[in-house]
């Protein structure tokens, strides 16, 4: 059985056009002004990425990997040639 999340209620004072642009977000997805504003600032301060695929994806950014070779995706037998297997 899963434990209860507790919750709390807040007041917070928002730009009324900002208001209004999350309630039609809401609205879209068919759920409550409440439970959209919630989820996403769950995702926001939960779904960052981490250290390493901060590190990867600055790697990828910065071309190191270009040098490496394509792999040939042609048939599965090339594409294991090319990944040296």
């Amino acid at each position: 059985m899963e434990a209860a999340i507790q919750k709390k209620a807040t007041l917070f004072r928002l730009n009324a056009e900002l208001v209004d642009r999350l309630k039609e977000l809401a609205r879209l997805e068919h759920r409550s002004l409440n439970n959209f504003v919630e989820c996403v600032l769950l995702d926001f301060a939960y779904k960052h990425p981490n250290k390493e695929t901060l590190e990867a994806i600055e790697e990828a950014r910065s071309g190191k990997l270009r040098s490496t070779p394509p792999i040939d995706l042609s048939s599965p037998e090339a594409m294991f040639k090319s990944m040296g297997l």
